[in-house]
This record gives C-alpha cells, structure tokens and sequence, in this order.
C-alpha cells in the first residue's frame, strides 16, 4: 500500500498526557482512502482513545487481514508493532502473538467482508477462545476495493450505487458475537466520536475478547439513497440504548442500578464503565436480554448502539489454558522445548 508519512512537526502548545506525548506522537501516515470515509473517523477515535489512556505506543500490537479496513492501522500508532496478514487470517495471527507475548495490547481492525465472508471462521473461533484483544469491524456493507459489491453484512433489500437490491439474508456481527460467548460486545457509528471513544477505552480495558461493530460508511459506493450503512440512515435510525461513558480507576463510580440512573460495571483490571440505562429494563450484563434486544430493534429497522453486552466474569485464552504469567518470547529454550518424554507424554493425553 501506499505510505506518505506526515511531517513531524508538533506544535508546541499541544496538550500532553501523563507520559509526556502529544495526540500527534499517536497518529501514523496520511490516509489514502476517500475523502470523507467513515474509516478514518474510526482511526481518529483510535488515536483518541490510546492518548487518553496514556498508552506507550510500543506496547501495542496492530493487526489487520486486506480491504480498505485493513489499510487503517497505517494511519495510527506509528511507533507501534503492526502486521497486515492474509486476507481474512488476522484472528490467527493475533493467537499467535498474543500466546507469544500476552503483555502486548493486542487492536485487530477488520471489515465486513475480511471478517464475515472469508475470514468468518477465524473470526469465530477467536471469539469462543477469549482472546485477551481489541478487534473493530468496519461495517460499510461493501467490498470497497472491488467496486462496490453486496457483502455479507449488506441487509437485505437495500440497495447498491447502480440501483439493485440485496436479495441475501445479512449477517448481523453483534448477534453473532453474542451467539458465540463474546464477552464484550458493543455497536457504534463512525460519525458519533463522542459514543465511540470511550468504549474504544472500555474494550482495550477489558479482559477478553472486545467486540466492536462500526457502521462506517463507504461514501464512493454506499452512501446513497436505498443504502442501510449511509450516513443519512444511520443517522436517522441509530438508537442509543446506554450512554457509554468511561472512568479510569483513579475515580471509581459506585451507584444503583435503575432506570435512568447510571450503572457502572467494575472491568477486569480495575478499570469501569459507566452506563447511564436509557431504555426500559435494559441491562447490559444480559446477554439473553441484549441478543432479544437487537432483534426488535432490527424489526423498526433500526440500529441499536452502545455498549451491548458485557461480562462480569470474562477469563481470557491465558487463564482459561493456564499458561506461564511471563511471555514466551522471555522463556530459554529448555522450558519451551521440555524434551521428547515430556512431548510424548502429553501427545499421549489427545490419543
């Protein structure tokens, strides 16, 4: 692809954070997708979102598979490790790494053909594992760098830029995530940076696999009257069933949980997030609750956001095989490789 870095020039009135770097030091080279692409409203709440937390750039890990939401990584996070894998196989990649090296925050940015279509069984499997990462799907209904073809998450009945109709049922990738045990699992629009920064936050605090679907509209081939991923009718027909907010440890929030009040859910690591309940009986700790809740709402045609579902007692692919606490890549060979005996030994128990 192609990569046209920015000047590094900093302006010296920039707000920096607790480690000392500015909004800039986050942000990677200068984007090559269409003007006006949702893409690159989700790589800015990225940035965003890894400033506030004073995240060093060097302990993240980037991941993404191909299409054009596989290019976004580029545009953040420079100073961070990165891999652009086959297409559809960055689940397996990011396994990988993340058994390799589990102090590394681990963003898989994805779309909906990359995760979907091809990639849709590694999609699934890194669901049901639990792996300890950040994965966005960028939903624009699309294959952008085909021409605009229908893909997987296309609703059935909208339309394509030349005028014909999506006749296939779509896949709904926030039920999906729910189905197959996600234990974070949240929807957003890339046009609502206020929505979508804090649970960016929330999901790189959590422990376990966090789900986030972004409807990102492709403004060459699916912005158009008839199209369900526009801007207009997301716009229109986006419902936001909790005001997501997210507090740092530092000021924990303590409250009842009732209708229009604010209930905060205490994550893994010590960190919260603070849901403010706006629909009737609404609880984002329901995964039953929240699938049925989706459902309805697709009925209206309309599109839930918000934080939709979140466990409370979420245990990653390391604690769930109970690996070593220190990454592999700091193990001396006699530990990683025990010996034939040992080998034989354990081969032995899958026979």
């Amino acid at each position: 692809m192609t990569y046209i870095a920015k000047p590094k020039v900093h302006h010296p009135s920039l707000q920096a954070n607790a480690i000392g770097l500015t909004r800039r030091d986050y942000e990677g080279a200068i984007t090559t997708l269409c003007a006006g692409c949702g893409h690159d409203s989700i790589t800015a709440a990225i940035i965003q979102a890894f400033w506030e937390l004073s995240i060093p750039p060097h302990k993240v890990a980037k991941l993404s598979g191909i299409g054009c939401s596989s290019k976004t990584p580029a545009y953040f996070l420079r100073e961070a490790h990165g891999f652009n894998s086959v297409h559809g196989r960055m689940p397996a990649v990011a396994t990988g790494a993340n058994a390799a090296n589990g102090d590394l925050i681990m963003i898989g940015v994805s779309g909906d053909g990359d995760s979907l279509s091809i990639g849709l069984g590694q999609l699934c499997h890194a669901i049901r594992r639990n792996l300890n990462m950040l994965y966005v799907l960028e939903n624009n209904g699309v294959y952008g760098l085909t021409k605009g073809q229908f893909s997987a998450s296309a609703d059935k009945g909208s339309t394509a830029k030349k005028g014909e109709a999506n006749q296939t049922e779509p896949i709904d990738s926030a039920l999906l995530a729910l189905t197959l045990g996600a234990t974070f699992v949240a929807r957003s629009f890339s046009g609502d940076k206020a929505q979508l920064v804090p649970i960016i936050k929330a999901g790189i605090a959590h422990k376990g696999f966090a789900f986030i679907d972004v409807i990102s509209p492709c403004v060459t081939f699916n912005d158009h009257e008839g199209s369900t991923k526009s801007y207009a009718h997301t716009r229109e027909h986006a419902v936001e069933v909790v005001h997501a907010d997210f507090v740092p440890l530092r000021d924990p929030i303590e409250t009842e949980y009732a209708e229009g009040s604010v209930q905060s859910v205490t994550l893994h690591d010590g960190s919260v997030v603070k849901l403010r309940k706006v629909a009737q009986d609404y609880d984002a700790t329901n995964r039953d609750a929240a699938y049925a809740a989706i459902r309805e709402h697709q009925r209206k045609g309309e599109v839930m956001t918000g934080l939709l579902y979140l466990s409370t007692d979420s245990k990653d692919v390391h604690e769930q095989n109970e690996t070593v606490s220190a990454p592999l890549y700091n193990l001396p060979h006699e530990q990683l490789c025990p010996g034939n005996d040992a080998l034989q030994k354990l081969m032995g128990q899958f026979r």
